[in-house]
């Protein structure tokens, strides 16, 4: 998880409207015009707006995941910060620079040596072996062959592809055929890294095992990442942070724990409904503060889930020591994670219980299947 607060990447404001929207609805900065009111107007005069209002900062090192159903925006807003679609308004900034602003031989040359991209259908070359494949993009570079060969075998050792160089597409698995794009991606040594719902079309046994590969080379490499999902679990997975998107707008923007424990509507709690909480809950908030802690406790970090606390208090019933930045803050034991999930829980159904009482006519929202 990253705790670098330089930004990276900063969404302002974007907007992609299809069939209309030239710019002259958005208003001025004097009198800016609210923007579910301005889609809707949109809406009316059969324009189609996919992306509205769009704001969002990523930082350097960190997993960003945006989810929501079908049709939600995520798509369209992963290719407006790539521009393989061109936003209709906004600013996109890479390192400050507005990509907005930039020339198409600039842009070419940001993708070519500063993005990566992986989508759900691969696009591998299907008359390319592995190898070729991966060092695609580097010719395009310009790189020698030398060069290509290296940086190919060592994203391919990365992926764990080894003794497959010379595969062609169509003789490799699904799960394989991505790890081949995701090492395409990687051997441009990108600074931002966009992925759209690359895992998805993968049995879950195999995205399970994608999904395990993806955080350990995060871990080496500490890229700056835009993830694209619909689903929920597989955010909660890999995320440092989220945002939920419902009709081209932003719902909410927090932490894993952040969205389950404190969901902004209705919308934002039924994707989190059935998440047991110790797969969302840290140490940190679990934890007994400023408790002295036993010279002999095991250590855990602030971050680390409660669901892979729990085993180690079994053998620990005195409890484990919490630490932040080397220092210990707190002790987690057997009570203190019973009271804080009963904390937790009764605040969600005091949630969901206010929900009901202030919208008693309001049938519950269910989400539909992707």
């Amino acid at each position: 998880m990253s705790n670098n607060n330089k930004i990276k990447l900063s969404c302002r404001n974007v907007w992609k409207v299809y069939n209309g929207g030239d710019g002259q609805h958005f208003g001025t900065k004097d009198d800016p015009i609210e923007p579910k009111q301005l889609a809707s107007v949109m809406r009316s005069e059969g324009a189609i707006p996919a992306a509205v209002d769009v704001s969002f900062d990523v930082h350097v090192g960190e997993i960003f995941v945006i989810m929501g159903l079908s049709g939600s925006g995520k798509s369209t807003v992963v290719r407006c910060l790539s521009r393989l679609v061109e936003p209709t308004h906004g600013e996109i900034l890479l390192d400050g620079e507005d990509l907005l602003k930039k020339s198409k031989k600039d842009l070419i040359e940001i993708r070519r040596h500063k993005m990566g991209m992986v989508f759900q259908n691969f696009g591998l070359l299907p008359h390319l072996t592995v190898i070729e494949n991966i060092s695609f993009p580097l010719r395009l570079q310009g790189l020698s062959m030398a060069e290509q060969r290296e940086r190919a075998n060592r994203v391919i050792e990365l992926v764990g592809l080894q003794g497959r160089e010379m595969s062609y597409p169509n003789q490799l698995s699904g799960g394989q055929q991505q790890r081949v794009g995701i090492a395409r991606s990687l051997a441009v040594e990108p600074d931002l890294w966009l992925l759209d719902e690359p895992f998805s079309a993968l049995d879950p046994l195999i995205r399970r095992q994608m999904q395990d590969e993806f955080l350990r080379i995060q871990s080496m490499l500490q890229k700056s990442i835009v993830f694209i999902t619909h689903d929920f679990l597989e955010a909660l997975r890999i995320a440092d942070r989220m945002m939920i998107m419902r009709d081209g707008i932003v719902v909410q923007v927090g932490t894993p724990a952040e969205l389950i424990v404190n969901p902004a509507n209705e919308y934002v709690a039924e994707f989190t409904r059935d998440v047991p909480l110790v797969r969302v809950l840290r140490a940190a908030d679990v934890m007994q503060a400023n408790q002295i802690a036993n010279p002999n406790m095991p250590t855990v970090s602030s971050e680390t889930c409660v669901e892979d606390i729990l085993p180690q208090l079994a053998n620990h019933t005195e409890g484990i020591a919490v630490t932040s930045e080397g220092k210990i803050i707190g002790v987690v034991n057997a009570d203190s994670v019973v009271a804080a999930l009963a904390q937790e829980s009764n605040t969600r159904n005091h949630a969901e219980a206010m929900d009901i009482i202030m919208s008693p006519e309001q049938p519950k929202a269910q989400p539909h299947e992707c």
